[in-house]
């Protein structure tokens, strides 16, 4: 036997049900209003938030300005709950009040992620946990907010006001479980007001007591005093390069621990996770693995960045790499010194170094290989870096940047020019040295030959001859 079909205003019904983390329009009938207004009027209003809800229509409205503030103020849950519940009325101001009207200061105020809490209470300032419907209602009010602040609902000269603002459109939208009206500008609730005035007072901006530069102890490279917590974001106090693990000429690198005083940034991951980016780029295999088999760099970059220490990365491409001899490997320590003296101690990505060197024509940057310098110039629109014939371009720009750690590739390996200068110096020395040796001493010997023959000694003479 057949089942009978289901009413279609059902089908219609459950295919309307969204979520409002979603946010997304969906589609409504006559008959589906009717229900919900039905059920809701018998109190059986069942909480779920569908195509025709009042939080819905916000995003298809004039007002789609507070809308997004909503989301970013995370307050969606929030407004799902007082939905659920009961009616709401929203006194929306016009996007034109949020993008041009307000001032710019104020509105950086907000949504910097420290003033969250300001901005969740300005935005339930505006939401009222009941049905207002201004058509019939004029005389004056005070109506509790989502925020327990209380608002004022009056007229004045035949205009309804909020607090201050003008309503600008009375029951702009009307739905089962709320209202909405427009109003002119945007509502400022005293307590947020009073947190920003104590921002832009002087007290917040007053002039500290100057206090002397940390002090470190050559031994341990270490503070002799212990720094005051610093702030989450804040740069480190101790310099790069005391916070860095002992040289391979050294010492061993000391095992990885829990993490620094800081620890602020997940270094680690941040290091796996441009590591595994160079490995999918294509073409820098060789690079990632001297960091992470061939030494033990990946962990200690990984370190520094934990700290709060930023670096600048110039990876040598694979083609490069492969032109490295034996003996420059074979060393000591001679990949950890290859791969310091490509590790720049700031934060550069492609656009910061070809202005800087458009600019000032050359730059010096500072690596982690003390004392040695990697020169930076502007060559056929790209970055140079190095000297004449020991040079690279910026071949593959900004590989992986995430605020911490950027990568910049480049199509050669980079030595220091004090260094090549040296090994050059020794070399001709000696040459100069071996061959001085046979003419000083034939100087001498002609020299002593000829006061041999002023005293008349021809025999002498006749064998120096």
């Amino acid at each position: 036997m057949a089942m009978a079909p289901s009413p279609p205003c059902i089908h219609i019904f459950f295919a309307s049900i969204l979520l409002l983390s979603n946010f997304h329009l969906g589609f409504s009938s006559s008959s589906s209003s009717s229900t919900l207004q039905e059920n809701h009027s018998n109190g059986s209003y069942s909480g779920q938030i569908n195509s025709n809800s009042v939080l819905v229509a916000l995003l298809d409205s004039h007002y789609t300005e507070l809308a997004e503030l909503v989301e970013k103020a995370l307050l969606l849950q929030t407004l799902e709950d007082a939905v659920g519940k009961h009616n709401i009325t929203i006194f929306a101001p016009r996007n034109e009040a949020l993008e041009r009207d307000l001032d710019p200061e104020f509105k950086r105020f907000l949504l910097e992620p420290g003033n969250l809490k300001s901005l969740q209470t300005l935005l339930l300032y505006h939401i009222v946990p009941n049905r207002i419907n201004l058509s019939h209602n004029s005389s004056l009010h005070h109506h509790s907010t989502l925020c327990r602040d209380r608002i004022k609902l009056g007229s004045q000269s035949g205009e309804k006001l909020i607090d201050s603002a003008k309503i600008i459109q009375v029951n702009a939208v009307e739905r089962p479980d709320g209202v909405i009206h427009g109003i002119e500008r945007l509502l400022i609730p005293r307590s947020v007001q009073q947190d920003f005035n104590n921002r832009r007072s002087l007290q917040s901006i007053s002039a500290v007591k100057p206090e002397g530069a940390p002090e470190v102890d050559p031994r341990t490279h270490r503070l002799k005093k212990p720094a005051p917590p610093a702030k989450p974001g804040s740069a480190p106090v101790l310099p790069i390069y005391d916070a860095m693990a002992p040289g391979p000429s050294l010492a061993p690198a000391p095992a990885p621990g829990p993490g620094g005083p800081h620890h602020h940034f997940n270094g680690e991951r941040q290091v796996k996770d441009f590591i595994e980016t160079l490995l999918l780029y294509g073409g820098y295999n060789e690079m990632a693995d001297i960091l992470v088999n061939l030494t033990s760099l990946a962990t200690e970059m990984g370190r520094l960045v934990s700290e709060g220490y930023v670096l600048t990365v110039l990876a040598p491409n694979d083609e490069a790499m492969a032109k490295l001899t034996t003996d420059q490997l074979s060393e000591p320590g001679a990949p950890e010194q290859i791969i310091y003296y490509h590790v720049i101690p700031e934060y550069q990505t492609e656009e910061s170094m070809y202005n800087a060197v458009r600019r000032f024509g050359k730059i010096s940057y500072d690596t982690l290989r003390l004392p040695h310098k990697v020169l930076a110039q502007e060559a056929d629109g790209s970055v140079k870096f190095g000297h004449a014939e020991n040079s690279a371009y910026l071949f593959d720009p900004d590989i992986y940047t995430d605020g911490r750690i950027s990568v910049q590739g480049i199509d050669g390996v980079l030595f220091p020019l004090e260094e090549k200068e040296k090994s050059d110096t020794k070399t001709e020395m000696k040459s100069v040295k071996v061959a001085a040796k046979p003419q000083r001493r034939g100087k001498l010997l002609e020299v002593a030959c000829r006061m041999l023959g002023t005293f008349g000694q021809d025999s002498h003479f006749t064998t120096c001859q």
